[in-house]
């Protein structure tokens, strides 16, 4: 009798899903510092052109729903975020996002600039009279209170009266975060593409700024505009990627 071989499976090539983000940090944040709790995210810190934005979105657990299908803004396509946009503004009590310009990135540097932006979102939800008890800042470092610290929930250090709690990997674990960094994204990107449109010559309607090999070479061509980080190596260097090793498109 012939012997039959065992079968083989060829082992998948696919990396498993990151588990959805959750409530579970909103919940215990609220616990200790109050109701409202502000998701925070950042996007363009590693791009050549454009501004850096910081998106806030803010929920109440004393009514917050879930909302499964909120993830990380860059584990999500384009059209995604976007069709997003209205749930997360519905979601949360209230949201906006932050802007800090290149120039601004020169003359501060890029830490000040992230601050600025924050602040700026916060002091936008401020006018709609909602404050929140604590802020979930995406990251190790407290950028936007200055002094966080690199733990699961860092040093609560105050922005104007508002403590901050960083999380590395917040935006994957955190639904509030992860709204915030919808917001963030889609305003940030629709800003680049108009820019884009207006001065089509360094690709931004498709790279945002971000360093491109097309975008360097436009840079070699034509020159840094207004729009540019004139303080970054803008013509020479390695490709700059974000945090998550990504040209962050």
């Amino acid at each position: 009798m012939t012997a039959i071989e065992p079968l083989r499976v060829r082992p998948s090539s696919r990396k498993p899903s990151a588990p959805a983000p959750t409530l579970r940090y909103v919940r215990q944040l609220a616990a200790e510092h109050g109701p409202l709790v502000a998701g925070c995210d950042e996007v363009g810190r590693g791009a050549l052109a454009g501004p850096v934005s910081v998106g806030v979105v803010v929920v109440d657990v004393r009514s917050v729903r879930t909302r499964t299908v909120l993830r990380d803004s860059k584990l999500l396509s384009p059209e995604k975020r976007v069709e997003l946009v209205p749930l997360v503004r519905s979601w949360g009590v209230a949201s906006a996002v932050g802007h800090a310009s290149a120039d601004e990135i020169d003359a501060f540097g890029l830490m000040e600039a992230l601050r600025l932006a924050g602040t700026r979102a916060l002091a936008e939800i401020a006018l709609d009279g909602v404050v929140p008890d604590v802020v979930h800042l995406d990251g190790n470092y407290d950028w936007l209170g200055r002094g966080g610290q690199n733990a699961l929930f860092g040093d609560a250090v105050a922005v104007p009266g508002t403590p901050v709690r960083t999380m590395i990997k917040a935006d994957l674990k955190c639904q509030a975060v992860a709204a915030a960094s919808i917001l963030a994204k889609v305003e940030r990107d629709a800003l680049m593409m108009q820019l884009g449109a207006e001065d089509p010559r360094y690709g931004w309607a498709v790279n945002k700024g971000y360093a491109t090999p097309e975008h360097r070479a436009a840079l070699l061509e034509f020159g840094p505009t207004a729009w540019h980080r004139r303080s970054w190596n803008l013509e020479g260097g390695a490709v700059l990627l974000d945090d998550d090793g990504k040209m962050g498109l």
